[in-house]
């Protein structure tokens, strides 16, 4: 199968740039994935879709401040800085701006001296390994210093970094947030468990690999990215127990879509699991666990569409996402969601 076969020509307007007041005011397009017919509602009716012993899959990540600005020493130079993976000890492997001047040895500043770093080697792909100075608690430095690393896409400054944060986000890794569950609020979840509907909160933590781009032509060649993930023992029970009684299990968003098939026998049975996937998903895949999904609307030729072409049917798809256009969705991280029954 081609890249091609994935393209959709996107009006530049309608990447959101900046969220809704409301989180669960936006758009929802509901897809029967098996007969490919469309309804238009909001998300706060995502309950009406929802039924009592079905299982709500949620990636609890929360996203890492990751993005710094500072110094080189003893130039003065401007410097970019954006945390990908914690390698321990301090050491992280980053992305750094501009890459020629962050040689291995150079060594950099951050908050007046507040937090200091020294380039101690550059790995496969340019990426450099960044050795960090600081006293007190990391994640509470870089929770003063650091920002958001918003995708490539979005050229809005964020007035409120919470807004790029899933309510129920908990455990801090992520580079970039798993955005379909940026539409729920609190009180929709309760209206949710309140039908009978049981949560479950997995975890993976969302790398940037996730906006690289396919670049092969057919995309059996593309190498996708790894990210860790995480099952407990009592999630993997409830959607074992969910897949038993003959209800279904939703996933929301495509990271929590790619842990559980990843970790899925063929029988569907879970078991819990600690450590890396890089699953890859696309027409011809045979589900294992998940039943729905729900999901934002994605780039051209991404992976992301090619998950969702597998569970839906590209031709569904690439017939909702023109549905969408027409209607103006709004698309992307801060855009519309759809919910593929």
């Amino acid at each position: 199968m081609l890249r091609k076969d994935f393209y959709f020509d996107l009006p530049e307007e309608l990447i959101a740039q900046t969220p809704i007041e409301r989180r669960d005011f936006s758009r929802l397009m509901v897809l029967d994935k098996k007969t490919g017919e469309i309804e238009h509602r909001h998300f706060y009716d995502i309950v009406d879709y929802l039924e009592p012993g079905d299982c709500l899959v949620l990636n609890n990540s929360r996203v890492l401040p990751a993005r710094l600005f500072g110094t080189r020493v003893p130039t003065g130079g401007a410097v970019e800085v954006v945390l990908l993976n914690d390698k321990g000890d301090g050491v992280w492997e980053c992305l750094t701006r501009p890459g020629k001047k962050t040689k291995t040895g150079t060594e950099l500043s951050f908050g007046e001296g507040e937090l200091t770093a020294t380039v101690i080697d550059q790995v496969e792909g340019g990426n450099r390994l960044l050795k960090f100075h600081y006293e007190g608690i990391f994640l509470e430095v870089l929770e003063r210093l650091g920002k958001m690393p918003l995708p490539p896409y979005i050229h809005e400054e964020l007035q409120d970094s919470e807004r790029y944060q899933t309510v129920y986000s908990k455990v801090i890794g992520s580079a970039a947030a798993p955005t379909a569950g940026l539409h729920f609020t609190n009180e929709l979840l309760e209206k949710i468990k309140d039908k009978g509907v049981n949560i479950v909160y997995i975890t993976l933590h969302v790398g940037l690999g996730t906006f690289r781009p396919v670049k092969a032509d057919n995309i059996e060649d593309h190498e996708m990215h790894a990210e860790y993930c995480v099952i407990s023992p009592e999630g993997a029970d409830i959607i074992n127990r969910t897949k038993a009684s003959g209800k279904r299990v939703i996933a929301v968003g495509t990271t929590s879509c790619r842990t559980l098939e990843s970790r899925a026998e063929d029988s569907g049975h879970l078991e819990p699991y600690a450590g890396w996937t890089n699953a890859f998903i696309y027409p011809g895949y045979k589900f294992k666990c998940i039943d729905c999904l729900i999901t934002n609307f994605h780039l051209p030729e991404s992976t992301l569409i090619m998950l969702v072409s597998a569970l839906a049917g590209r031709e569904n798809i690439l017939n909702a996402y023109n549905v969408a256009i027409e209607n103006k969705y709004r698309f992307f991280s801060f855009g519309d969601a759809m919910f593929i029954k």
